[in-house]
């Protein structure tokens, strides 16, 4: 079995392909994570890995893949093995694509597929914390028929709201380690959803670690695969310091319980 690259309590992220290293770890993932390739350029690392959806149904039955709405068309055949829950929208700052004769591109998607029953899926969406009371006008009437009486305002409590299914989200352009990085804050809501809190999150393709980071700052334990050492190296290293942030964030809170106390 090929050894971890680099591990810690929560992550585990090999170097090489995962469909060479998965096999041998014995694992089955309460979700993957995938952001592909889109093979929609020409540079070198810009290829659809044929087959992966196929190879990834016999890990997992719900799974999150980063895509755009031509990826998902020109490969659909693949995805044959996975029912479509959803779509979700990250709006970017920015725009991907440089050609003039179309809109300027300010957004990915990120597709929930499932295999099996949906009642056996564990899915739970994200709620908001911006849900406050407010008052909404109520107009009266009198028991007889007549005009209609002043409106009065009653105050109603706006209790938890739904995430909605797209968010915005500024692109990590200038401070990224990988091409197609994904902002941790994107993957968060979306590894909430699908997995709970102590299960395995898989990201097939690991790039920069986003999902890594994501899944253990919710309390997922997390196996990642990366084909690129430099992106190995890069990953390890965020993930080191995330680490070390995260035990020092902690220390910091039981020091100021322990003062409180």
């Amino acid at each position: 079995m090929t050894e971890p690259y680099y591990s810690d309590e929560l992550v585990t992220l090999y170097h090489g392909r995962f469909e060479d290293v998965l096999p041998s770890l014995a694992l089955k993932a309460d979700l993957i994570v995938a952001d592909p390739p889109y093979g929609e350029t020409s540079l070198d690392w810009d290829r659809w890995p044929d087959g992966w959806p196929s190879i990834a149904a016999q890990y997992a039955r719900s799974m999150w893949v980063f895509g755009s709405m031509r990826m998902f068309l020109e490969n659909r055949d693949e995805f044959a093995d996975w029912k479509m829950s959803q779509d979700f929208v990250w709006e970017k700052h920015n725009g991907s694509g440089f050609a003039k004769d179309r809109f300027r591109r300010v957004h990915e998607h990120a597709i929930h597929w499932y295999r099996g029953k949906w009642s056996e899926i564990h899915h739970e969406t994200p709620t908001t914390p911006d849900a406050t009371p407010r008052q909404v006008r109520r107009k009266t009437r009198p028991q007889h028929m007549g005009v209609i009486e002043d409106s009065t305002y009653v105050s109603v409590d706006g209790g938890p709201r739904l995430m909605r299914s797209v968010m915005y989200h500024r692109s990590t352009h200038g401070r990224a380690i990988n091409e197609t990085e994904k902002p941790v804050e994107v993957v968060t809501p979306l590894i909430q959803y699908g997995c709970r809190h102590g299960g395995l999150v898989v990201d097939l393709f690991s790039g920069s670690a986003a999902a890594l980071i994501a899944a253990a700052q919710v309390g997922c334990r997390a196996v990642g695969f990366e084909v690129r050492e430099s992106q190995c190296e890069s990953a390890a290293e965020r993930l080191t310091n995330n680490l070390v942030h995260a035990m020092a964030c902690a220390g910091a809170a039981e020091r100021q319980a322990a003062a409180d106390a």
